[in-house]
């Protein structure tokens, strides 16, 4: 670093690094600020890359944390930096590349000291380091404090109002990648941080007033997903005379600092897909699922989650409640289409998806009045339909996000109106025409029928049933497929249920002819299944009972499977919901068997649509309509917070976090 390319090989025996961390106090107005602000070497484009960074830095680091209590050179660092924001946004109107190239360079040596000082540094050791004076441990003043706070305020004033041009791309990624160093104290701590210094600053101090602009800002950056400046694109304006050593430094960040932004995420095993194509747009929605999932402080809650709680349409002009304090308004059509486009490859949309409408009534109204739906939930069920390839909480995101889909009655009857063509992912059978509906019911079995042979996990089959449930009533229409896949669930649980009652039973043989075995718990495993079951009869139960005249294709696989249902009739656990299900199955049989016994498919199809206009609707038992609702944990940040900065760690390009020094819940980078 300095007045001259650097590789980072040589960053070890720099002499402007060696000076900053030395023991030699160094004044705001020394000219040796402008020389260490001058460097251009190419940047990292991979962990490897960046992992070498830290280690070549290490003692430059470590002879910082020694000496700077003393120096104060990390003060004055900040202190020259701070006064050349002040000139930014005018430097940004007049093209003026190198000022903002220099400051960049200011901020990517404090990110890359910040990021050392969160790890290894109590909050105390920390504050110490933004004094002058030379002070024994702890004894900080509100000088540290003040300069700590005015840090970071100027990095939210800097994301929130210098405009986003192609020379200001860089200085505005490392102020946002800044912003997620401030707040990664997290991962270096096993259990939820509650309470500390900077989520005070950001919640209290002087960054309060900048909630809205900065939560705006945000998600502006998602929405507009703004590439980089091509690689080797003039981002310095080139002079007729060559333009001398400045302008050779300053061209070599053009066509090799851009490079770090199209070679995937930092720290990932593999180069991230090409859609993730804005580097920018990433970064700034991790921070911004960061900031949203801080805790609560003592006294106030967290006004980013408010300010996401709280904003509205563009188009809505209904005035702001004063419940609302960091509400604003911002383009839903924008928001929509970004949020459609990003679900298949971004972990961090979904999440973002999931926050909006779980939290957002503005949103979430708007999603399901739109005529669009299946721009949204193909995505979503293309999620599903990977399962095996997917993270797991990627899935129980998608899921939930159905589920509350699902709770809306308009929502349920408007995917079986939309009719999709040639679904090229789902791989099992040939679609060439299906309803939205029919292939979400499809999607949501088949994740059933995976986690029952796979992870077999209770809370996941409860969520897939919850939303056939709070669709069953309104199935319309549906595909002979989807009929069939239904069925062929049901036979799927009752042999499952066979072969788990036949366990038991051997298992109360042998613990009678042999005291000292253990019996396995075959009763708790019983009773599981019956109740999941019970649930599939319920929603059988339901679309026979409410629309059964909209489903000849489901009446149809109930009779073709009809010796399925023969073992539950007089069963106590299903006795009640089997009434219907037995009456149908009596009738359509009844008339198919005064028709004749060879009959054609079409023709078993033509007589169940006359018959459903005969079967008197009265005799069918009603009962209480199946609604279910999603309800958050308890405690919900201990998945969501650990979920944030596991995407975080993975994800963030520019970043690398030793593996050893991750503690939240043993976190890794699988």
């Amino acid at each position: 670093m300095g007045s001259n390319s650097s590789r980072i090989s040589d960053l070890l025996e720099n002499e402007y690094l060696k000076k900053l961390s030395g023991t030699e106090s160094i004044s705001e107005n020394d000219p040796f600020w402008n020389q260490l602000f001058s460097f251009s070497f190419t940047a990292p484009t991979s962990s490897t890359e960046l992992k070498l960074l830290e280690e070549r830095t290490v003692s430059v680091c470590k002879s910082l944390v020694e000496n700077n209590p003393r120096t104060g050179n990390f003060g004055a660092l900040i202190k020259v930096f701070l006064s050349r924001t002040k000139e930014l946004k005018l430097s940004a109107e007049c093209q003026n590349h190198i000022f903002i190239w220099q400051t960049h360079n200011a901020l990517f040596i404090i990110c890359c000291l910040l990021k050392v000082f969160f790890c290894q540094m109590s909050e105390e050791e920390l504050q110490l380091h933004f004094v002058y004076e030379d002070k024994s441990l702890g004894s900080y003043d509100s000088e540290s404090e003040d300069l700590l706070e005015e840090l970071l305020c100027c990095v939210v004033q800097l994301i929130t109002d210098i405009p986003l041009l192609d020379i200001t791309y860089e200085i505005l990624f490392e102020a946002i990648t800044t912003m997620i160093v401030f707040l990664s104290c997290q991962l270096f701590h096993k259990e939820i941080l509650r309470e500390n210094i900077n989520q005070k600053y950001l919640m209290q101090g002087a960054c309060l007033p900048y909630t809205s602009k900065l939560v705006k800002t945000l998600l502006y950056n998602f929405i507009r997903q703004e590439k980089p400046p091509p690689s080797g694109a003039h981002v310095f304006p080139q002079h007729s005379d060559g333009g001398g050593l400045l302008y050779g430094l300053a061209s070599g960040v053009a066509t090799g600092l851009w490079t770090v932004f199209t070679l995937g995420s930092v720290g990932s095993k593999t180069a991230a897909p090409p859609q993730l194509s804005s580097p920018l747009a990433n970064q700034s929605l991790l921070l911004l699922l960061s900031l949203v999932n801080l805790t609560d402080s003592p006294c106030a809650p967290n006004p980013y989650r408010q300010a996401m709680m709280s904003f509205k349409n563009t188009q809505d002009s209904s005035p702001f409640p004063s419940s609302s304090p960091h509400a604003f308004q911002i383009n839903f059509n924008s928001l929509y289409t970004a949020l459609c486009e990003q679900q298949t490859f971004d972990q961090a949309a979904t999440l973002l998806l999931y926050t909006l409408l779980h939290q957002n009534s503005n949103v979430r109204t708007y999603v399901l009045a739109r005529t669009d739906m299946e721009n949204l939930v193909l995505p979503i069920l293309e999620i599903l339909y990977h399962v095996e390839e997917r993270n797991s909480h990627h899935v129980y995101m998608a899921l939930i996000i159905l589920l509350m889909l699902t709770e809306d009655d308009g929502f349920n009857r408007s995917v079986h109106e939309v009719i999709l063509r040639n679904i090229t992912w789902y791989s099992e059978r040939v679609l060439t025409e299906i309803s939205l509906g029919s292939l979400l019911i499809l999607v949501v079995i088949r994740t059933i029928q995976y986690n029952m042979t796979r992870t077999r996990d209770k809370y996941l089959h409860t969520n897939c049933l919850a939303a056939l449930a709070n669709m069953s009533a309104q199935f319309r229409s549906l595909h002979q497929y989807a009929a069939q896949r239904i069925i062929s669930l049901f036979s799927l649980l009752s042999k499952k249920h066979n072969k788990v009652l036949e366990q038991a039973t051997l298992s109360l043989r042998g613990s009678l002819n042999s005291s000292d075995t253990p019996v396995p718990d075959y009763a708790q495993d019983l009773s599981v299944i019956e109740e999941v079951i019970r649930m599939m009869l319920e929603i059988i139960n339901s679309c026979l009972t409410n629309s059964l005249h909209h489903n000849p294709n489901l009446v149809y696989a109930l009779l073709y499977k009809r010796e399925l249902f023969e073992q539950f009739r007089m069963h106590p656990s299903f006795q009640d919901v089997m009434q219907n299900i037995d009456l149908v199955i009596t009738f359509f049989i009844s008339r198919l068997q005064q028709d004749g016994a060879e009959l054609s498919v079409e023709r078993v199809l033509e007589i169940i649509k006359q018959g459903v206009v005969a079967l008197p609707k009265d005799r069918l038992k009603k009962f209480p309509e199946l609604k279910f609702k999603y309800v958050e944990e308890e405690q919900p940040e201990e998945f969501f917070i650990p979920y944030v900065w596991s995407l975080v760690y993975n994800s963030a390009v520019g970043l690398y976090w030793n593996p050893r020094d991750i503690q939240l819940f043993g976190m890794s980078s699988d």
